[in-house]
């Protein structure tokens, strides 16, 4: 075992375990309960560590690593800039309702405020290839929950994570992304920017896993399990029915957190995942007063928003579609143009010109009433 210098042996001892391949949070956790301390895990002899964790990992953490040497000495070099923070076990700012689940990292990396992460939080998740109108609701409700006083946390992936994001971005609540990669290495790519933006507005980027570890399935879902300890709660907003948004959901139950989803159409393969929780026994949730009644009462939040629909630009406001014979023909299902037309066409009296449906559907798609799904088919958009 090399020799730190002093200042930063406490934390070079907490990497050290946390390094050592084949241990994990819950072996960790049992040497720190027989042992005390990682320095005194580290100073303890093997014949005493084997007794515990058996010979293969006491051999493991006595044994020289150079590869691990090389990352303990990355991370405490990455660790002296301002924003980057080791948060071990033993610190006292280290989340509470992390330390709820049954294997908390021993220590996790951080990057942008520490603080945030003592604010009661909310998770967020859903489907990478989510439907505008999944995304436009997962910033919506992310927006009013950051406004009630809920750090929104999610994954930082396409679709409803990086929404969910967006939408907290810019509130004092803020949010985490909590990585399945380095925590120097935010994935995919293309949400880079966004990440360096949570950093910026006082949110925070946190992973398990070592600085430069790219991208890999099996961390995944180890990911996941930190999204819904970090939280009261994990909201689902389009899922289908194979989908890491289960996981997170599921160990949210496991964990005593609440679940919450969001249904759609029985025709949606998005809607079938929180359709499956909600047989399950998810909270059914049409509003964000639905995510907040749920809750422990938040000390320090601000109410609820309650704006009218035509503060937040609810398309309702802009058109009237219970007067509008397209939407009131569309229904709120998927449908073809040819279907449509046909609806239209049975209406007593219609008199619709050739051509003129293509035009109104491109109208409604500008006021954002309408969307069109990548099949060809058009779905209305729900009121946010």
């Amino acid at each position: 075992m090399p020799l730190y210098e002093a200042g930063r042996a406490e934390r070079a001892a907490w990497l050290h375990l946390a390094l050592t391949a084949g241990l994990g949070p819950v072996g960790i956790r049992e040497l720190l309960g027989v042992f005390g301390l990682p320095e005194d895990v580290l100073a303890a002899s093997r014949h005493a560590l084997a007794r515990v964790a058996g010979d293969r990992l006491a051999a493991a953490i006595k044994d020289a690593d150079a590869q691990r040497d090389a990352l303990i000495e990355q991370a405490l070099a990455w660790a002296q800039a301002p924003d980057n923070h080791l948060v071990c076990l033993s610190d006292p700012d280290y989340p509470q309702q992390l330390l709820q689940i049954g294997d908390p990292p021993a220590l996790f990396y951080l990057r942008g405020s520490r603080e945030v992460l003592a604010r009661p939080a909310i998770a967020i998740v859903g489907s990478r290839s989510a439907s505008r109108g999944g995304c436009d609701t997962a910033k919506a409700f992310a927006e009013s929950l950051a406004q009630a006083g809920l750090t929104v946390v999610s994954g930082l992936a396409q679709g409803i994570d990086a929404a969910a994001h967006h939408g907290a971005l810019h509130t004092p609540a803020g949010t985490v992304a909590v990585l399945g990669t380095g925590v120097d290495l935010p994935y995919p790519p293309g949400n880079r920017q966004l990440a360096e933006a949570i950093v910026r507005q006082g949110g925070a980027l946190l992973a398990e896993v070592p600085l430069g570890t790219g991208p890999r399935a099996a961390n995944f879902p180890r990911r996941n399990r930190l999204i819904a300890g970090l939280s009261l709660g994990v909201l689902v907003v389009e899922a289908a029915l194979r989908s890491g948004s289960l996981i997170t959901a599921r160990q949210a139950g496991e964990f005593g957190r609440e679940v919450f989803a969001i249904p759609g159409s029985i025709h949606s393969p998005l809607a079938r995942g929180c359709h499956l929780l909600l047989k399950q026994g998810a909270r059914l949730v049409e509003s964000a007063t639905d995510v907040l009644d749920e809750l422990p009462r938040l000390p320090s939040a601000a109410p609820a928003p309650n704006r009218s629909a035509t503060d937040r630009g609810d398309p309702q406001t802009r058109s009237s579609p219970r007067q509008d014979p397209v939407l009131v023909a569309m229904g709120w299902d998927p449908v073809g143009l040819d279907t449509l037309a046909a609806r239209l066409a049975a209406r007593p009296g219609a008199t619709d010109q050739p051509g003129a449906l293509a035009a109104r559907l491109l109208s409604l798609e500008l006021d954002g009433l309408v969307e069109q799904l990548v099949d060809g088919r058009y779905q209305r958009r729900p009121p946010l």
